[in-house]
């Protein structure tokens, strides 16, 4: 197959390209080369999405079997390129996430489950962010979809929801960050309770179902993330200790400790979030379609293994979000 990446040079995107080279497809990416390298192996065509000139001479370059969006976040814009190219390819993908559900993070979810309403032509600027429910970035993602389908129809568009993507490249810095505080040792700051079940997906694990969906012609949208019951947050953080060889020690703070300290959820201290719904995401359509969860400790030994081998440290403005201080966390574990 003939496959367009839009992007492809970054964590979904970078993963996305190796997985369909590695099943023997030929690889176009589409992007600015500026957010990291190219995966050797691919073509590669320089451009900017949100140029008219650029997207039409990328539809010459064409036809592709599909196209795959891994760098689509302005309705707007993604209605502009799946128009663009609607006569270049034969299928769609567009890369979205469980933030588009009106009910996520405070109820569990499903494929099936409603979505924000955001109209396909809006800006950059539509929407707004709750702490318990609906984002801007959720909406936008909505209307993304809304976009692709119009442009391409329901038949020939297929869009993936994932949850929390882990994994080597992951430039919003949550296991990165984990894994450097792990590995500095001492009495650590463990959120909530040790049992509490978590749906991380590994970006390979993503990237391959995406090449999949795409060779089979699988059309509408599927959750992406691990089983229900997959690990829970201390098979995590010990998994974390076992990679870098750590002498830390786990010191378990209870919620309502954390949260009467004023401490931020999903920042502070990474992938803890006391809304129910945030790990109750059933990707049961996808995973009846073939969608596999390498074991945790494969996700965490192969970022572990990126950190030590790039020194990376993330460019993108999230991470500066992502961490608690040291001062912070000794005040927290106190007596403890």
């Amino acid at each position: 197959m003939r496959i367009l990446v839009l992007g492809g040079t970054r964590f979904v995107g970078h993963a996305v390209v190796t997985a369909a080279l590695a099943a023997g497809h030929h690889v176009t990416t589409f992007n600015r080369g500026s957010s990291g390298d190219d995966v050797p192996g691919a073509e590669t065509i320089r451009g900017d999405r949100n140029r008219d000139r650029d997207l039409t001479a990328l539809a010459e370059r064409g036809p592709w079997d599909a196209v795959i969006d891994t760098s689509g976040y302005v309705p707007r814009n993604v209605g502009d390129v799946a128009r663009g190219l609607e006569r270049a390819a034969e299928r769609y993908l567009f890369v979205s996430t469980v933030s588009v559900y009106a009910d996520w993070p405070v109820l569990p979810l499903t494929d099936d489950s409603p979505v924000l309403v955001c109209p396909p032509d809006a800006g950059p600027d539509f929407g707004n962010d709750t702490e318990d429910g609906p984002t801007r970035y959720g909406y936008q993602k909505a209307g993304c979809e809304a976009a692709v389908a119009m442009a391409f129809g329901h038949e020939r568009t297929t869009v993936l929801r994932p949850g929390v993507v882990l994994g080597r490249r992951e430039y919003v810095g949550r296991l990165p960050w984990w894994l450097r505080r792990v590995a500095r040792g001492g009495r650590v700051l463990a959120p909530g309770a040790p049992s509490r079940t978590i749906q991380p997906v590994d970006v390979r694990d993503l990237a391959e179902f995406a090449v999949s969906a795409i060779e089979r012609g699988h059309a509408g949208s599927y959750n992406v993330c691990a089983p229900r019951d997959f690990i829970t947050f201390e098979e995590l953080l010990r998994a974390c200790i076992r990679a870098t060889r750590s002498d830390a020690e786990l010191v378990w703070v209870p919620d309502q400790d954390l949260v009467g300290g004023g401490v931020r959820q999903w920042s502070e201290l990474p992938l803890w979030r006391t809304f129910p719904g945030v790990w109750q995401v059933d990707a049961a359509r996808a995973r009846r379609l073939g969608l596999r969860s390498r074991p945790i400790a494969e996700t965490v030994a192969s970022t572990w293994e990126w950190l030590c081998e790039s020194g990376e440290r993330s460019r993108d403005a999230r991470a500066t979000e992502i961490g608690i201080s040291p001062e912070r966390e000794a005040r927290l574990l106190g007596a403890r």
